[in-house]
């Protein structure tokens, strides 16, 4: 046959014409088939396929979470108001003293003398006032002379309350209980008027400082109770017992103070520590922290499925955050959660759902 065919060529070329116009005419009917008009509706399987998980709204404790410094309930930082030289140190430091302890001592030098001289300088005064009232009421004394001789009696009086003040400055003592803190000066050392010399810290109550968002700071008042977070797990209990009038004019936050008990005198001034500041109850929502995105403007938000099958994002507020999860406010009672493919849609766009599986 091949034979025959190879006796008349122009067989074998029709053949070969017949062929290719086959194979152009088909490759039409594929093109076709991947092309639509804009104008055709497109079907359900072109749509996007999202799992979404059905959340409903729950009562929880409405908190504010800030980091806090722990800090001495009270803290003086007592100085020389005379000179000399550092004569006793009569309290080591770290000792737990009682209000009007005596702590240090400064020679006295010769202010006792002083002070003695004023006291009888007062008795001589006072001597000369009263023998001339005498002679007044005789009129063998004017009255200028009965003002001046009182003058010098009160001007003595003075010399003698500062020179008593000179000497009780001498001897440093606690204005308050509590626990001697700090030593600035050794035995011997010859201190001025300001120089520090000790500080005192009052460590039976402890306060706990932090600084709170102006958007958070209406919805706090005193005496609400504060859990305080140690950062070795242990908590006390606090009060919030202070609040800033102000902003501080740099972070436009506002000073807050938390009164805490400490029976046993544990010493932590100076460390830090996480405030738990309840405000009320709240209903919201406990998702996974990887939920949350963002929208153009950055606020936080999730996005979640309505009854038209199509992606809506709603902006939360995030009221707490831990190990667990997140709880969020301001989405609806009930809501269809995106939890996978929420990166691969935009709001306003149909979906198709399918239903989380459990656990997932």
């Amino acid at each position: 046959m091949f034979a025959q065919l190879s006796k008349r060529p122009w067989i074998i070329a029709v053949v070969i014409a017949v062929l290719l116009l086959a194979w152009l005419f088909s490759g039409d009917r594929f093109v076709a088939r991947d092309y639509v008009e804009p104008d055709q509706p497109a079907t359900t399987n072109d749509l996007a396929r999202v799992e979404i998980q059905w959340l409903e709204a729950q009562p929880m404790q409405r908190q504010h979470v800030v980091q806090g410094q722990i800090e001495a309930w009270r803290r003086v930082e007592l100085r020389a108001q005379v000179s000399g030289s550092v004569q006793n140190l009569d309290q080591d430091k770290g000792n737990r003293v009682a209000a009007d302890q005596l702590l240090l001592s400064i020679s006295p030098d010769d202010r006792p003398a002083q002070v003695a001289r004023s006291e009888a300088d007062v008795r001589q005064r006072q001597s000369d006032v009263t023998a001339a009232k005498r002679l007044r009421e005789r009129s063998l004394v004017s009255a200028n002379e009965l003002m001046r001789l009182e003058s010098e009696l009160a001007k003595a009086r003075a010399e003698l309350d500062s020179a008593r003040l000179q000497q009780r400055n001498t001897k440093i003592k606690a204005p308050f209980a509590g626990i001697y803190d700090q030593r600035m000066v050794e035995l011997g050392d010859f201190v001025q008027p300001g120089q520090s010399l000790l500080t005192l810290v009052d460590i039976d109550r402890l306060k706990v400082s932090a600084q709170i968002a102006q958007q958070q700071v209406t919805q706090l008042e005193l005496g609400q109770p504060v859990k305080v977070e140690l950062l070795d797990g242990r908590t006390l209990q606090g009060e919030l017992h202070f609040i800033a009038a102000a902003a501080d004019p740099g972070s436009r936050s506002f000073r807050i103070e938390v009164k805490v008990d400490n029976p046993d005198g544990l010493r932590l001034a100076g460390a830090s520590a996480t405030l738990h500041i309840q405000t009320g109850e709240a209903m919201a929502h406990r998702l996974s922290p990887a939920l949350l995105s963002l929208d153009e403007t950055g606020r936080h938000g999730v996005k979640w499925v309505n009854e038209a099958q199509r992606v809506e994002f709603t902006p939360v507020q995030l009221i707490s955050v831990d190990n667990q999860g997140a709880w969020v406010s301001g989405l609806p009672p009930k809501v269809a959660l995106i939890t996978l493919g929420q990166g691969f849609v935009q709001p306003g766009q149909q979906v198709r759902t399918q239903l989380a599986a459990e656990g997932s």
